[in-house]
């Protein structure tokens, strides 16, 4: 996106991250985000700001700020989503937690029409160590780390829009809706 803050890039008159808390507030106990730079960017949405403790790690350095936060807190589970998915399910976490109930799985990430979206996960606390331990081997790719862990995909097929959909380029901000 040309170098801007995806999750302040305005979509329907709201920045994304504000579409992705509303989405999940109603699904969770409490929000963080997981953000490098300067947090008084996101003085205005009054969210914990997770920075990543090594930089560079991608969207798995994120999940380990997110899993240490959610530990020292006293929570057993972490729903985690990037903030260029405005659409998500309203059924995410309850679809996700069910599923982990009944494989008895330490993590879950959602699926739609055969295509995995990892980024869009629910992970339990106690995987903190594994996934420090899988960082410091050296493999990034969030998938690595999930076969690695035996997360289950979880699909969720339903309707015509894409909940997952991902917004990555200007054209897809603005084929998604006015102020993109």
């Amino acid at each position: 996106m040309g170098g801007a803050d995806k999750a302040l890039l305005a979509l329907q008159g709201k920045p994304l991250l504000a579409h992705v808390m509303a989405r999940l507030s109603p699904q969770v106990a409490a929000l963080a985000l997981s953000a490098n730079g300067d947090p008084a960017r996101f003085a205005g949405f009054g969210l914990p700001v997770l920075p990543d403790e090594t930089p560079g790690l991608g969207p798995l350095g994120g999940m380990l700020a997110g899993l240490r936060f959610a530990a020292a807190g006293g929570f057993a589970r972490v729903l985690v989503a990037p903030c260029d998915t405005p659409f998500l399910p309203a059924n995410l976490a309850d679809g996700l937690t069910a599923s982990l109930a009944r494989a008895d799985a330490p993590a879950a990430f959602a699926t739609r029409g055969g295509r995995a979206h990892p980024t869009i996960a629910l992970l339990a606390t106690s995987l903190e160590p594994a996934l420090a331990r899988h960082l410091r081997a050296g493999p990034r790719a969030v998938l690595s780390f999930f076969d690695a862990i035996t997360a289950i995909p979880v699909g969720f097929d339903a309707g015509d829009a894409d909940p997952f959909l991902n917004l990555n380029t200007p054209a897809d901000l603005l084929a998604a809706g006015p102020d993109g």
